[in-house]
């Protein structure tokens, strides 16, 4: 049963981008490209059921998932090797890259050069109520450097500077995944107090001969303030404690029974 895009349980659901896939002609040697050119770190590597070998390696920071895939000979997707992939990669120094990967033996298509863009948020665009051609004639612009590099099958990808655009996107991101984090760690605390109160409750119960008795608890959500205990006061006497905790104070009460084996 599916939700409602008004549902607002939908919009917690986990959901991120897993893996994109990149054709080559021979995953070990493409692996060892991404490891020892790039920098890259091995994020799966295994043997499926079909005997396939499943490749995917990340960048050093773990933001994306590049899956090498190697296709059969004459299959729709071997034609693709050799192509542009569409995948851009940030980097803080662009030039400092270039030199670096170069000095390694990437190729790339043409040194970094610089690009500048104007740009209007829609937001601000929204607000202000202007067209676009107005709102270019005082837009802000970003200088972003980039340039083209090539793995060993010739499979080109962007590499661009981490500019003020890529910045926003990267503050985005990171707010969305100290969110999700800060949701996780509030869950786990929850479970962890949930756990801590059911011990609170009484685990046996004193045994009297002319009494049969049980306490439970429900709570509305994984902790709340109500609390309960018996307390065995001997002499078949039982004492009865019950705690509710609502709003601005604490209301308890505390019922004695004296019960005797012959009642």
């Amino acid at each position: 049963m599916g939700s409602s895009p008004s549902d607002p349980i939908s919009h917690d659901r986990y959901l991120r981008l897993h893996a994109v896939n990149v054709y080559v002609r021979d995953q070990e040697r493409s692996l060892r490209f991404f490891l020892d050119k790039l920098g890259f770190q091995v994020a799966f590597d295994a043997h499926v059921q079909s005997g396939h070998r499943q490749i995917a390696v990340s960048p050093p920071d773990g933001s994306a998932v590049l899956a090498l895939i190697q296709p059969e000979p004459n299959s729709a997707q071997y034609r693709l090797i050799g192509r542009s992939t569409q995948v851009v990669f940030v980097t803080e120094d662009v030039p400092a890259t270039y030199r670096e990967w170069r000095a390694r033996g990437v190729r790339f298509r043409h040194t970094p050069r610089l690009r500048r863009v104007l740009y209007q948020p829609v937001a601000a665009q929204a607000e202000t109520g202007e067209s676009s051609q107005s709102a270019d004639s005082h837009a802000p612009a970003w200088g972003g450097v980039f340039t083209r590099f090539e793995d060993i099958d010739r499979n080109t990808f962007a590499l661009v500077s981490f500019d003020e655009v890529s910045r926003a996107v990267e503050a985005q991101r990171r707010a969305t995944a100290e969110k999700l984090e800060a949701e996780r760690r509030a869950a786990q605390e929850l479970e962890i107090a949930r756990q801590v109160q059911a011990r609170l409750f009484p685990q046996t119960l004193p045994s009297l001969g002319s009494l049969e008795y049980a306490g439970a608890c429900v709570q509305t959500r994984k902790v709340g303030g109500d609390y309960y205990d018996f307390l065995d006061l001997g002499q078949e006497r039982l004492g009865l404690v019950i705690g509710d905790i609502a709003g601005k104070g604490m209301a308890a009460a505390l019922l004695m029974a004296n019960l005797q084996a012959n009642l």
